[in-house]
């Protein structure tokens, strides 16, 4: 079979690593009793976000020479995003990260990334610049930006590009840096090549110096960029150019781990679908959700044998049908449905409430600065 060499639609650049999330919530790390194991990584999240999203996606990182290196190689693959530039280090060990699980509002993450990540030992000499360069959309954090050789390699691909979207995620994370100063100067330096800025008030307040939306999305496009994105919570989503400004409101969830749910949002970003072309068409999908990335994970690792359960024909009293449909949907959920209202239980989106104002998905909040949109 020959190699697809057609540009990546999403190419992403940054964290991967190992999530250990505790299968209990409301106790401490100290007393939870089982675990499960995931594919984890801002930079990571998106891409599969965006591979879910059918999009041709790669992932700039790095692994360790070591089994949870090899766990990661293959679960990019099976999940669709290309992992043919994830450097597999001979030193440096797989990160991992921990996480507690109190509901709503409090998950307190552990990261484990001494001395050094993989994806921080990215070097300039391991870029596909022609991959950089033809790349419809080109995503990184500011995490790669706190520490050498990966800070020369984000500037190398920063100066490859001259076309598409270069997306930069905020993700300030404090714990990566010396002094919050230093990651203000080098966020700074970094928007001066970015098309479009996603962050959330305290990442805007390290970037630009503002915490309220509307200075801060204004400081943003100062400094250079065509749109600025700033997540507010509970509030939604602001998006500005320069001649537009929209107000994405949230699409109320019940709250189980709000940990991922940036990167969904970024995955449904950077994966514009043809059909909407304009930031006020189309119903929300994303924006301000708070799903259960466990029961996500848990989704994408189901079982082959229930796979095949779920998607092959069977025959129901005589009848072929196909198990997803009226054989497997419970007569509650085919209700909603026929009422135009969305409803995913236990877990997952709140029916529309009535008198509800329909908003934008993100996938159509690039179209804001985008005046030849694909397809």
């Amino acid at each position: 079979m020959t190699e697809n060499t057609s540009p990546f639609d999403v190419l992403a650049f940054g964290r991967l690593g190992v999530d250990i999330y505790p299968l209990q919530s409301g106790v401490g790390l100290e007393e939870v009793q089982t675990f499960g194991k995931f594919l984890g990584g801002s930079a990571a999240n998106v891409s599969v976000a965006a591979a879910r999203h059918g999009r041709r996606v790669a992932l700039i990182a790095g692994v360790g020479d070591d089994p949870f290196g090899r766990y990661l190689l293959a679960e990019l693959a099976r999940l669709g995003v290309d992992n043919r530039y994830v450097g597999v280090n001979p030193t440096l060990k797989t990160p991992v990260t921990f996480c507690e699980i109190f509901p709503p509002d409090d998950f307190p993450l552990y990261f484990y990334r001494e001395p050094k990540a993989p994806d921080l030992d990215v070097a300039p000499a391991d870029l596909d610049l022609e991959a950089v360069r033809s790349a419809r959309i080109f995503w990184f954090t500011a995490t790669g930006l706190s520490q050498e050789p990966s800070r020369a390699a984000h500037h190398a691909a920063l100066q490859a590009r001259t076309a598409g979207h270069t997306v930069f995620d905020l993700d300030y994370r404090p714990m990566f840096w010396a002094d919050p100063a230093e990651a203000g100067v080098q966020v700074s330096r970094a928007l001066e090549h970015a098309t479009v800025a996603v962050g959330n008030r305290e990442e805007c307040e390290v970037a630009v110096g503002e915490t309220e939306p509307e200075r801060a999305a204004d400081a943003l496009l100062e400094r250079g960029v065509e749109l600025a994105i700033v997540k507010q919570g509970p509030k939604g989503v602001l998006a500005k150019t320069r001649e537009e400004s929209v107000v994405v409101p949230p699409y109320w969830v019940d709250v189980v781990n709000g940990l991922g749910a940036g990167d969904a949002f970024g995955g449904a970003l950077s994966a514009p679908h043809r059909r909407e072309r304009h930031p006020r068409r189309g119903p929300h999908r994303r924006a301000g959700g708070r799903r259960d990335p466990r029961r996500a994970h848990r989704a994408q690792r189901v079982p082959p044998r229930l796979r095949r359960r779920r998607h092959a024909p069977r025959r129901v009293r005589g009848v072929r049908r196909r198990a997803q449909h009226a054989a497997s949907v419970p007569r509650r959920r085919r209700a909603a449905r026929r009422a135009g209202a969305r409803h995913r239980r236990p877990g997952g989106l709140r029916p529309v409430r009535p008198g509800a104002r329909q908003s934008v998905r993100p996938d159509a909040l690039i179209r804001l600065c985008d005046p030849h949109p694909r397809g």
